[in-house]
Parts: structure tokens; C-alpha cells; sequence
């Protein structure tokens, strides 16, 4: 009989990306996946809504999470479901901290009363970082953290309460901090993602053909999100609970500007002499000005390697809001 996988937040960006490759790689396994009953967005997971077992939660009430576990009683937790725009954190920081840090006590508080050994994936964000010289690059597990905004610091709440209840408690929590993943299905309110379905609207004609930003100079190392949560799935069977791992494409053909990525997407457009400008409404208070990170430790212990190539990424990308433009103009 094959085990049982819980995935939080499984119709979301990085969720519905994992539930499609644990299809693949564990056919025998029951995968579980939570929505908030009518609330959840179930854009992303009609593919493969009849495929996994889903149940009703709102993984911020501590009684519906502990009745979930309990009826779930999953052998492996991948925890993916997060407030994870950082614009909005600024104005929302107790709905973040509530989401990122209350959501996970919910979900170790309900493993440690049953005195679960099932691991469970806690992922972190390259964000909690904050503002790093570049005289300090690239971040490895010793760099100090110097969060900027809001989310950062949700992140590292999450991040501490789940290494204390493996000291505290034993329970197998896999740590690790994820530099910047992109791909297909990520809103358009994100960078990369708003760049793309801003040149979809202008190969339709739907608008003109500026492209609005907000800064675009911060450098990252840049991993496609089907790589990604390959990486996720050999954290939980490779990685030492407790112990923290840095995740992320550091090869130079993957570290990148925004400037230098909207420069490839234009140069992937059919329409000739697109612009773009920066603008007060996406330019946020603070920057993160460089998250590169030292994925070594990472790499050593688990033989993951990205597949998938940055050009390839965001030509996935593009097309991805080809589509969705279109159909949303019928």
C-alpha cells in the first residue's frame, strides 16, 4: 500500500506545480491536497482535480487543521500554502504573519500531539535575506539575516518555530530557504509574470506598447518552478531534519537582472520596439537589491541539478500568458 502525501496550499503557484510531479514520480501514493472550501482559486489544479483526494481546510483555525490531520494522518507533508506576494505585506502584516507563521504552528502543533514522525517541508524564501551587500555573495547558511519587508519576516518566523519544535519535540521538519522560482501559473502581480502578460496584451492590442515596472535592477538567480519542486521532493527524502539548505540555480546563466529578463522576454515578442517605464505603484518602499545564493550543501547531499534552461523558462512563460490573454478576450 503506498503512503499518503499531504499538500497545503496545492491550488496555488508552487502547490499545483508539486501535486503534478508527485502524480508522476509516486503513481501509488494517495495524494491529499487542502482548499478552502468555495474560497480557493481552482484555476491551476482542474488538470488534475480528479486525481487527488481533496479536504476542506482553513489551516488558520487550530481545531479544523487538528481534525484535518487527524482524518488525513499523512506520512509526508509538503507545506506550500503561503501569503507569498511581498507588495501586499506591507499593508497586511498581521494576514501574513497569520498565514506564514500561524498556519505552521497550526500544522506541527497537530503533528506533535500525535507524536508524528511523517516529515514535513518547511519552505523558506531567498527574501528573508533582506539587503545584502554584494561584498557578502554569495548568501550561504552563516549569513545574517536582514529582512526588509513584512513577508522576510514571516518567513523567518516560520522558518525558527519549525526548528524549535525539532529541537523541542523531535518532529522531522526539512528547512530550506528557496531563492527566486518562476514559471507558468504564477499571477501576473509578480514580476517576471507581469512583464509576460503585459506583452501579451500588446501583441493583442489591448494595450500600448510600454511595459510598467517597478525596479528592475535587483539581481537573482533564477530557477524554474518544475525544478524546483523536484528539489522539494529530494529535500524530504534526502535532508537532515533541523538542519537548513539553501535551493537555487547559482550557474551564471541563470543569474540575471529583471532589466536583463524583461530585455530577453521583449526580445521573444513579435511586436517590434517595445518600451518600458518604472512606475510609483510598483516600486516598492525597500529592495532587495541581490539574492544569490551558495545552493552547495544543498546540491551535495541531494544530486539535484535545474533542468530546465532560463530562456526556456521564460518562453514557457510568455506562452503561458498567450494563452490565458486570449481566452480571456473570448
Amino acid at each position: 500500500m503506498g503512503k499518503t502525501i499531504l499538500v497545503t496550499g496545492a491550488t496555488g503557484f508552487v502547490g499545483s506545480h508539486l501535486v503534478d510531479a508527485l502524480l508522476v514520480s509516486n503513481p501509488n501514493d494517495q495524494i491529499v491536497a487542502t482548499k478552502r472550501y468555495h474560497l480557493s482559486n481552482r484555476q491551476h489544479s482542474k488538470h488534475f482535480e480528479n486525481r487527488v483526494t481533496w479536504v476542506d481546510c482553513n489551516l488558520l483555525d487550530p481545531i479544523a487543521t487538528e481534525k484535518m490531520m487527524d482524518a488525513v494522518a499523512p506520512d509526508c507533508i509538503f507545506h506550500c500554502a503561503a501569503e507569498s506576494f511581498v507588495s501586499p505585506s506591507w499593508n497586511h502584516p498581521m494576514q501574513y504573519m497569520n498565514m506564514n507563521y500561524g498556519s505552521t504552528v497550526n500544522l506541527l502543533e497537530s503533528l506533535r500531539r500525535v507524536q508524528s514522525s511523517a516529515p514535513i517541508h518547511i519552505p523558506g524564501s531567498g527574501e528573508e535575506y533582506g539587503d545584502i551587500s554584494e561584498l557578502d555573495l554569495p548568501i550561504n547558511q552563516n549569513t545574517l539575516l536582514n529582512p526588509v519587508n513584512p513577508y522576510a519576516v514571516t518567513k523567518i518566523a516560520q522558518d525558527l518555530i519549525s526548528y524549535v519544535y525539532h529541537r523541542s519535540y523531535g518532529l522531522n521538519v526539512i528547512r530550506t530557504r528557496a531563492f527566486n522560482h518562476e514559471g507558468p501559473r504564477r499571477e501576473n502581480v509578480f514580476g517576471i509574470s507581469s512583464y509576460a502578460w503585459q506583452i501579451a496584451r500588446i501583441e493583442n492590442g489591448i494595450q500600448n506598447p510600454v511595459i510598467e515596472t517597478g525596479d528592475i535592477d535587483d539581481r537573482r538567480n533564477f530557477t524554474d518552478v518544475r525544478d524546483m519542486v523536484k528539489a522539494y521532493q529530494l529535500a524530504v527524502e534526502k535532508c537532515v531534519p533541523g538542519e537548513l539548505y539553501l535551493v537555487g540555480s547559482n550557474s551564471e546563466d541563470h543569474i540575471f537582472s529583471f532589466r536583463e529578463v524583461l530585455e530577453k522576454l521583449i526580445s521573444f515578442s513579435n511586436v517590434q520596439e517595445i518600451n518600458h517605464k518604472q512606475v510609483t505603484k510598483f516600486t516598492r518602499p525597500t529592495q532587495v537589491p541581490f539574492l544569490i545564493a551558495d545552493v552547495s550543501k544543498f546540491t551535495a547531499i541531494s544530486g539535484w541539478k535545474p533542468q530546465i534552461s532560463m530562456d526556456q523558462m521564460l518562453h514557457d512563460i510568455l506562452d503561458y500568458w498567450r494563452i490565458r490573454v486570449k481566452s480571456e478576450m473570448l
